[in-house]
């Protein structure tokens, strides 16, 4: 244990009266952020069959969804990241709640003139107001409050974006997907002008949902901007988290920083490897046999165990050792993979499921083990960090090259692989090195 019971995490001495300061109320309304942003990531997964018929798009094509989404973390991660050491934290977040609101608008004129083009580029100013959202929302979870329970904090707020992950599909079905979509052969047998017509009808289903959440998003900016949120900008920072001044001149220099980045890249890249092809997986005669539209109402357990695990990771980790909790949930998670690719039936299918159980913490507490001691070098190091979210990208693209070498039961190798990388950095990569400013967040 780490020691004691620690005080409230929502509270922490003033720097004007050492009196107790009180960030309930700041914390409530961060947790909307996450629980938004959540719900617009997901609505991609309804997005891309939805495109897929509108545009006549190949797999391959359809997939620029993705790509297009993931990449804004690439580029706009270290840009966010000087905008938000130029103008604060707070107005970080409005700025990104107005670029994401701006992002959905453009779905608008993207299904008026039915362009494929368009709604990439939709999709990407969406996704650089997430990327911006992120960078700033992230560590001011993590310095609103004691240190030592920075990852609680934060892993509480991530369960609220797991939320939006679970009510999101529900949303998209019933708006987007009202209209049972035509197959192929449906759409071949129809009169060019009907087939046209039908498309342009289901272009614009996307218009008002992505309308009213701007509208939405748009509201919670100006809320934000009304809220008494403490203005924290890299100098408070430097306050929180022990002072960085004496490390190095940037945060490139931080070694716990860089490994956790990696420790990023493969958490994301696992996550998303799996659940992209659990479908795939529970459809194997030897795993499940399952058909598609019956395999995906087992996703669910997937994701909605991430929400789960994190509202019962909150207190483990306000009283243990983050970094050992970590290394544990991922090594569970390691063995649960190992499980599913040496077993068949039942209990290769609810291995791979109850993966997202222990999936739950890792993101927050390596976010807050990774930024701990940075200083003023916190929004830089922000940046980082949510760079390396294009592991959602890459690794699933790994993973894919080698079910088609071995077969998909033991294509799991990989985020297999990418747990283990994560039990080392939570037992002992994210230990700063003497006088990079280590906090009692590690352990």
């Amino acid at each position: 244990m780490a020691g004691p019971p620690l005080p409230s995490a929502s509270r922490q001495a003033s720097p004007t009266n050492g009196k107790p300061r009180s960030y309930l109320g700041a914390l409530a309304v961060l947790s909307t952020l996450f629980f938004m942003w959540g719900f617009i990531t997901c609505l991609n997964d309804i997005i891309i069959p939805h495109l897929k018929v509108v545009f006549d798009l190949n797999y391959a094509q359809a997939m620029m969804i993705q790509f297009a989404f993931f990449t804004a973390y690439f580029i706009v991660s270290l840009p966010s990241a000087q905008i938000v050491r130029r103008v604060g934290y707070k107005n970080g977040i409005i700025i990104g709640l107005v670029v994401v609101g701006l992002g959905c608008l453009a779905f608008y004129p993207a299904a008026g003139i039915r362009s494929y083009a368009i709604f990439l580029l939709a999709l990407f100013i969406l996704a650089a107001g997430i990327t911006l959202l992120q960078v700033a929302a992230n560590p001011f979870v993590a310095i609103l409050g004691k240190p030592e329970t920075a990852s609680a904090r934060l892993t509480l707020t991530q369960a609220l974006n797991s939320l939006g992950t679970t009510v999101a599909p529900f949303f998209g079905s019933a708006l987007i997907l009202a209209t049972v979509a035509k197959s192929a052969d449906e759409l071949k047998a129809m009169a060019p002008a009907a087939r046209e017509a039908y498309r342009l009808a289901e272009a614009a289903s996307v218009q008002k949902p992505y309308v009213g959440l701007a509208l939405a998003l748009f509201v919670l900016a100006v809320a934000i901007a009304l809220s008494k949120l403490p203005k924290i900008g890299d100098a408070e920072a430097t306050a929180a988290q022990n002072d960085g001044s004496a490390g190095p001149k940037s945060a490139f220099g931080y070694r716990h920083l860089m490994l956790g980045a990696l420790a990023i890249f493969v958490y994301v890249g696992g996550e998303v490897a799996i659940g992209s092809f659990l479908v795939n997986y529970l459809k194997e005669p030897v795993i499940a046999g399952l058909p598609e539209k019956v395999g995906a109402t087992y996703l669910p357990y997937y994701w909605g165990g991430a929400m789960v695990g994190r509202f019962l990771g909150t207190p483990l980790l306000r009283y243990f050792k983050p970094g050992r909790i970590l290394a544990l949930f991922a090594c569970v998670a390691a063995l649960l993979v190992v499980t599913t690719m040496s077993t068949s039936g039942a209990l290769a299918m609810w291995s791979v499921l109850a993966v997202g159980l222990f999936n739950s913490i890792m993101f927050p507490t390596i976010f807050t083990l990774a930024i701990a001691g940075l200083g003023k070098h916190t929004s830089q190091g922000s940046g980082i960090l949510c760079m390396a979210i294009v592991g959602g990208a890459l690794v699933p693209v790994i993973q894919g090259a080698i079910a088609d070498r071995i077969g998909i039961h033991h294509c799991f190798i990989i985020p297999a692989l990418c747990y283990l990388y994560i039990v080392w950095y939570g037992w002992k990569g994210h230990v700063p090195r003497r006088g990079q400013g280590a906090t009692a967040a590690s352990g």
